[in-house]
């Protein structure tokens, strides 16, 4: 923003432990996947002298996208914070997945930052999804940058770039969007493209040139300042008019110049305060240079112009018992509350956990209240329990540097807590305080899985439980009614890291089914039958002949027995048997192996032996009766109906709805809502939607997103019945 002369005090191998919150910026890197934000990041590490030219750390590791996972997927999947040190400031940068899946790692990114760096690619522009987290980050007043990767390709156009960027994140006031920097153009290439060899400053009105691959600076030429100088009086009419100087706007217009110290102050003040949203441009270090282009102009802002973890608001707190309490804005001697933003297990160290400080000062080897309330719909169980913390580490690629504390606003890596999850609060063990979690998505992508062998049933159990544990965005389902074990997923990539984990990290082999809904059967008709259970082969008999009739109720009225036996043609003792033989029956199907429901059986009639009857015998004949009554009815099979809720961009909404019909869908109306979206309300049967969050996401192209709640049974076509029992057949 100016034309300063930089330090870096974050050399290669040392870990930094902040000593006051000023002296600390929490970033996160948002964008979509292949928009450059993990290069990014190693970019900054470089210019900042966190790593070496290569981009590596000593042992040649990356410092973000570390994991063999990632490598072999090719792709971020997890939240990585990576720490450099710039100007005396320690900068916490976390990089985030840009895929769909991984929303629950950028949404504990989100959680983690105080400002937000949203990187574009100006090949590939801003695509929905984008748009949408940078709705979030407004909707809580997060500060925000944007960085235009990419300036390499061919027909790459900085302009052009940012007046899109201005036109999508701007809103009703999209000169708030505003370049910092203009790029420059070194000689065209034999393809006619210009490579972007330098930047120009609209402040400083300085040229700054890393073609030597060094930051220089020197005076821009005549053929630039026309450019420059139509740029800069747009930029500061932006700076201005966001003034907390009332008086400035009037005083500019009346042909006052305000000097560039004024203008980078309000500038800084107006970033912070997250109501201008800078643009700036940046490259990779070439092969060899020890600076990319643009990495020490971002630097510059993010220390200068993202504020401090003091300038964000003190998080909400309670008592474990729901009590509220009032902490002071991020103190380092204020009572501990600190958040685990991210869980991983390591097979030398055990389970690391990322934590952000809110307040008080976090010490190596200390005894913290662990507490963790309101996501037992994801299968954790409210906990609240004491823990000896092990060592406090900055992570750095895959090392983990010794620190010996934490203060409020920083962020760092807890070893050994056994029981703490993601999304827990530590505080202090004498004040047990509780952060509400974050909102995560629900996961509605079911995938069926079975252990593969004796030794994996053995470790299925316990690599489930710390899966979940380390990702919140994950649900573990044991279905009473299919009798299967389900892990809930965002999407296909995120099942295939799920099912990669349990492999590779704790040595867990599964194999994935089919998934089955719950189905039921009901009676279509009233009918009759007769259980005759009558043996007679040596020793104690069997005898009890019981009859009944069934007949069907409305849905949600369960299995109701009457008993209308008169005479005491069944003894009174018997009649309990009678209808536990019926209900176990019920339970088991009469059909096609799914539970009974919604009908009245009533016991009529039966006769008894003064010996031979048992409650066993009596069991056994009502079952019998029951399916007796079944062949000779006509059974419907019932299906779950989900009640669905689909948020989507106007775009896409007949598209939508077309897709929802074609899933036996019935379509209960429409709701506008802001932001050019609409919701759409209707009930689609299970079986339908069981791929539905990865078949809405492409039909979207991944700006839409739904919930799903169950809504009742209801009879199943005959067609799509008779399809469901042959393919049973087949199968058995």
């Amino acid at each position: 923003m100016g034309d300063k002369a930089h330090t870096h005090t974050g050399a290669a191998g040392r870990a930094t432990a902040a000593d006051h919150p000023t002296s600390v910026r929490n970033v996160v890197l948002v964008g979509h996947s292949g928009s450059g934000k993990t290069t990014l990041v190693e970019a900054l590490a470089l210019t900042a002298g966190a790593v070496n030219r290569a981009g590596r750390v000593e042992d040649g590791g990356c410092v973000s996208d570390y994991d063999d996972m990632e490598h072999r997927q090719r792709r971020s999947v997890q939240l990585s914070l990576v720490p450099v040190e710039w100007d005396g400031i320690k900068i916490n940068l976390l990089d985030t997945p840009g895929y769909a899946d991984f929303v629950g790692e950028l949404r504990a990114g989100l959680r983690a930052a105080d400002a937000a760096l949203f990187v574009v690619s100006a090949s590939d522009g801003v695509d929905g999804a984008t748009r949408m987290v940078w709705e979030e980050c407004a909707a809580v007043g997060m500060p925000r940058a944007i960085v235009i990767t990419h300036l390499e390709a061919a027909r790459a156009d900085f302009e052009e770039m940012t007046r899109i960027c201005a036109e999508a994140f701007g809103g009703d006031d999209p000169d708030a969007v505003l370049p910092l920097y203009l790029p420059l153009h070194g000689p065209p290439a034999p393809d006619g493209h210009a490579p972007v060899t330098g930047l120009v400053g609209l402040l400083s009105r300085k040229l700054f040139d890393y073609a030597s691959g060094e930051r220089v600076a020197s005076e821009p030429g005549e053929a630039e300042l026309p450019q420059l100088d139509e740029a800069r009086s747009l930029l500061i009419e932006g700076i201005i008019s966001e003034s907390e100087d009332e008086t400035l706007m009037e005083r500019y217009l009346g042909g006052e110049q305000v000097d560039v110290k004024t203008l980078v102050e309000d500038l800084e003040r107006a970033v912070a305060r997250g109501v201008f949203f800078p643009v700036l441009a940046a490259a990779p270090a070439a092969d060899g240079a020890r600076q990319g282009l643009g990495t020490v102009e971002l630097l510059e802002l993010i220390t200068r112009g993202f504020p401090t973890p003091l300038e964000r608001a003190a998080p909400r707190v309670t008592t474990p018992e729901g009590a509220g309490r009032e902490l002071r804005m991020c103190d380092p001697e204020e009572s501990l509350v600190a958040e685990v933003v991210k869980t991983s297990s390591d097979p030398y160290v055990g389970r690391i956990s990322m934590v952000r400080v809110f307040s008080g000062t976090l010490r190596a080897d200390q005894t913290v209240h662990v507490s963790g309330h309101g996501m037992t719909d994801r299968g954790h169980e409210d906990h609240d329990v004491d823990e000896r913390i092990g060592a406090l580490s900055t992570p750095f690629g895959k090392q983990q540097r010794p620190v010996p504390h934490v203060i409020a606003g920083d962020l760092a890596c807890v070893a050994k807590l056994t029981r703490a999850e993601t999304g827990d609060t530590l505080s202090a063990k004498d004040d047990p305080l509780l952060m509400a979690p974050w909102e995560m998505p629900d996961p509605l992508l079911p995938l069926a899985i079975e252990a593969h062998s004796k030794p994996d049933e053995d470790k299925l159990s316990q690599g489930l439980a710390r899966l979940v544990a380390e990702d919140p965005t994950m649900r573990l389902e044991h279905n009473q009614d299919t009798h299967q074990v389900v892990l809930w997923c965002l999407g296909e990539a995120h099942a295939d890291v799920a099912l990669e984990r349990l492999r590779s990290r704790y040595g867990v082999q599964v194999d994935v089914v089919p998934h089955r809904v719950a189905l039921r059967e009901t009676f279509g008709g009233r009918a009759a039958g007769r259980g005759r259970h009558v043996k007679q082969s040596g020793g104690h008999g069997q005898y009890a002949i019981c009859e009944i009739e069934v007949e069907p109720l409305p849905g949600g009225s369960g299995i109701e027995f009457v008993d209308k036996v008169v005479g005491g043609a069944v003894p009174r003792q018997f009649i309990p048997s009678v209808e536990k033989g019926v209900r176990a029956q019920a339970a088991k199907g009469v059909a096609a192996g799914h539970p009974l429901i919604d009908v009245r059986i009533t016991l009529l009639d039966g006769k008894a032996h003064s010996v031979d009857s048992s409650d066993a015998a009596f069991q056994t004949a009502g079952a019998l009766a029951l399916r007796e009554a079944a062949a000779a009815a006509r059974i419907h099979l019932l299906e779950p109906v989900a009640g669905v809720g689909v948020l989507v961009g106007d775009d896409y909404v007949g598209t939508v709805m077309s897709d929802l019909s074609g899933r036996r869908g019935k379509v209960l109306g429409t709701e506008q809502t802001s932001g050019g979206r609409t919701l759409i309300r209707a009930e689609v049967p299970e079986i339908e939607i069981g791929r539905y969050a990865v078949d809405l996401r492409s039909l979207s192209h991944g700006t839409a997103r739904f919930d799903r709640r169950y809504a009742r049974h209801e009879p199943m076509p005959a067609q799509v019945a008779d399809r469901l029992r042959e393919e049973v057949r087949v199968a058995s």
